[in-house]
C-alpha cells in the first residue's frame, strides 16, 4: 500500500474543500491515487471545491483587444509578482501593447518589449496564455475583463445576416453572453462540445454515488440523469439560467431576441481567462 503522507492529505483537502480525515480516508481507499480519491470524495458529497487545485499563486491582469470593426480580437493573461505592479499604469501600457501586436501577428516575438517592461517596471513580467478570434461569416468578437482586470472574457457571436450585427439588440445580447460566462463560468457552449470522457466520469460518480445506494433500478436510472442535467445545466453556457432572468436558459432569451430581429443568432465559441487559473481548471 502506498505510503499516506502529509502533505498528500493536505493537496487533497485543499483541492476537495473536504475535512481532514475525509481526505486521509480517501486516500487510503484509493491507495494514495490523487485522482481517484478526488472522486471518491465526489461520491461521498464531501469535495466543495474541486478546481482549487488547479490553480496558481500569480498575480497578474486578463486584457483583451477588439479591432475596428470586431472582427477580430484577442485575448491574454499577463502575468507579473505583486498586485500593486498588476495595477500599474506602465505594466497595463505593456499588457495593451502586447495585445494589439499578437492580435496582428499570434507569432509576435514579444521579448524585447517584455524585457524592456521589465527594466522599467522592477518585476518579472510573463505573458501567459492568449487566445485569438476571427469571425468566419457575419458575426462580432467581443470583450469583457470584469472590474480588477482577474476574469476576462472573449466570445464569438454569429448571425444569419450582417445587417443584424448593427443593430443595438444584437450588440446587447452579445455583451450580457459575455457577462454570463464571466459570472456563470460555463466551459462549454452546448452539452454536444462536452468530451465524452467528462462525461463517462460524472456519469460514474452518480451511479456509485450514495444517493443512489439500495434504491429500486427505475429510480436510480432517474436519478443519474437527474444529476447528468444538473452536471449539464452548469456547465453547458446554453442550458444556464440567463444571468438577468434565471427563469429563462441562455437558448431561450437567445431565441427570443433572434424572433425579435427575424434571423438566427448563433454562440460559436468563447474563451473565458482568469488569473492564476491553470488551463485545465
Amino acid at each position: 500500500m502506498a505510503e499516506i503522507t502529509a502533505a498528500a492529505v493536505g493537496k487533497l483537502r485543499e483541492t476537495s474543500g473536504a475535512g481532514l480525515m475525509d481526505c486521509k480516508k480517501a486516500l487510503t481507499e484509493t491507495n494514495g491515487n490523487f485522482e481517484v480519491a478526488l472522486d471518491w470524495l465526489r461520491k461521498k458529497g464531501a469535495a466543495t471545491a474541486v478546481k482549487k487545485g488547479g490553480r496558481d499563486a500569480r498575480e497578474g491582469v486578463i486584457h483583451a483587444y477588439i479591432a475596428p470593426g470586431a472582427k477580430l480580437g484577442l485575448i491574454l493573461e499577463v502575468n507579473c509578482e505583486t498586485d500593486f505592479v498588476a495595477r500599474n499604469e506602465s505594466f497595463l501600457a505593456f499588457c495593451a501593447d502586447v495585445a494589439k501586436k499578437l492580435a496582428a501577428n499570434p507569432s509576435a516575438d514579444l521579448e524585447a518589449d517584455r524585457v524592456a517592461a521589465v527594466t522599467k517596471i522592477g518585476e518579472n513580467i510573463k505573458v501567459g496564455r492568449h487566445q485569438r478570434v476571427a469571425v468566419a461569416g457575419n458575426g462580432l468578437v467581443a470583450a469583457y475583463i470584469h472590474t480588477g482586470a482577474k476574469v476576462g472574457v472573449l466570445v464569438e457571436v454569429g448571425a444569419g445576416k450582417e445587417a443584424t450585427t448593427t443593430n443595438d439588440d444584437f450588440k446587447q445580447i452579445v455583451r450580457d453572453i459575455t457577462l454570463q460566462i464571466a459570472a456563470a463560468h460555463p466551459t462549454a457552449v452546448a452539452r454536444e462540445e462536452v468530451p465524452a470522457d467528462l462525461v463517462a466520469r460524472e456519469r460514474e460518480i452518480a451511479s456509485t454515488s450514495d444517493a443512489v445506494k439500495n434504491k429500486p433500478a427505475q429510480a436510480m436510472v432517474k436519478i443519474i440523469e437527474g444529476k447528468l442535467e444538473k452536471f449539464y445545466q452548469g456547465i453547458c453556457l446554453l442550458e444556464q439560467g440567463f444571468v438577468k432572468n434565471p427563469d429563462l436558459t441562455v437558448k431561450a432569451h437567445v431565441a427570443a431576441v433572434a424572433k425579435t430581429l427575424g434571423d438566427e443568432i448563433t454562440i460559436r465559441r468563447f474563451i473565458r481567462l482568469q488569473v492564476g487559473e491553470s488551463a485545465a481548471a
